[in-house]
């Protein structure tokens, strides 16, 4: 069933045709409103969150048919609904992923086809909620890999980026104990939270085993690489010291090249992230197929990083309160 509130004229979209630097390939243009597949749904979009992932697909991870549009999460109101959808209704408010790879138009658009969603909190708005589906994900995601279960000890490396927020919330609730590296932008905050915080950065290994008096079951990396991760070093092998030593033990959803280096296992699954003869990261055509933008959870605690990009839907204003990208209606 659907219910089509779209104009005839089209649709306004930021779409690439081609692969290159995000500025050169993204064009503003209109094309004809998607229509819900089976198990999709449309919805107006009112923001739209935008992440570097979004600047990769520019540039070519994960290629497929062209074009092909940008804007990974978004928030918005359902007014078209695919066969074999009965979760929602027209009309209802959701957040969630955009099915980006399967439709000529993704988030940043006047609307947006999602593979994933969950129905919004009365109290959240938009723009908030729009920043909430691919940390939430990410986060809920690797802690399942991790095996992140009440009573397990999980230090959460670089807990001040958005997936690192959500995955301190999300062990927490699962009755786990928790350390977090982070900044004193959120280390207060953190606390509140119920986690145990220090500083990352040199001798961020020696903190952590002082604080909690000794090894952890499990590290989540959700910090960007440093630089030196290229040739084997970052902080990978503080976080495989921290777990007394053993690298399986240890998840990163970021440093792909030094987690094939060292043993440690990726956010794109078990075995998948590998590397070339030149060194690259590289993945199966399994990761291809499944990036990791499948919608698990939502919560109405988004994590800290949110502001706004260029795209404007529907004309009007937009709000800024930090670092991560969401445009508004």
């Amino acid at each position: 069933m659907s219910a089509d509130s779209c104009s005839g004229a089209g649709i306004r979209a930021l779409r690439f045709h081609g692969y290159g630097e995000p500025a050169e390939v993204l064009r503003l243009e209109r094309t004809p409103p998607p229509h819900p597949g089976a198990g999709r749904i449309r919805a107006v979009v009112h923001a739209c969150g935008l992440t570097p992932a979004d600047w990769a697909l520019c540039r070519g991870l994960f290629p497929g048919s062209l074009p092909r549009g940008i804007g990974l999460e978004v928030a918005g109101v359902v007014d078209a609904i695919g066969d074999g959808v009965t979760d929602v209704s027209i009309g209802d408010r959701v957040l969630g992923a955009t099915d980006y790879a399967g439709a000529p138009s993704a988030g940043a658009a006047d609307a947006a086809i999602l593979s994933h969603w969950a129905r919004m909190p009365a109290a959240l708005a938009y723009t908030d909620a729009a920043a909430i589906p691919m940390a939430m994900e990410t986060a809920y995601r690797s802690l399942e890999q991790l095996g992140v279960t009440a009573g397990r000890s999980v230090v959460v490396h670089g807990a001040g980026t958005t997936v690192g927020f959500a995955a301190v919330q999300i062990a927490l609730m699962r009755g786990a104990r928790v350390v977090a590296t982070a900044g004193v932008t959120y280390a207060d905050r953190l606390r509140a939270l119920g986690a145990m915080v220090t500083s990352y950065g040199e001798g961020v290994a020696d903190r952590v085993l002082q604080l909690a008096g000794g090894p952890l079951d499990l590290a989540l990396d959700t910090a960007p690489p440093h630089r030196a991760a290229n040739t084997g070093a970052g902080h990978l092998p503080d976080l495989i010291r921290i777990v007394g030593g053993v690298p399986r033990r240890v998840l990163t959803i970021a440093d792909f090249v030094g987690g094939a280096k060292l043993g440690v296992r990726t956010s794109l699954g078990d075995s998948e992230a590998t590397l070339d003869d030149h060194g690259r990261p590289q993945l199966s055509t399994t990761a291809r197929r499944h990036p990791g933008l499948r919608y698990c959870s939502a919560s109405s605690r988004s994590s800290p990083r949110k502001a706004r990009s260029a795209f404007r839907s529907r004309g009007r204003s937009r709000s800024r309160t930090g670092a991560r990208r969401s445009t508004a209606a």
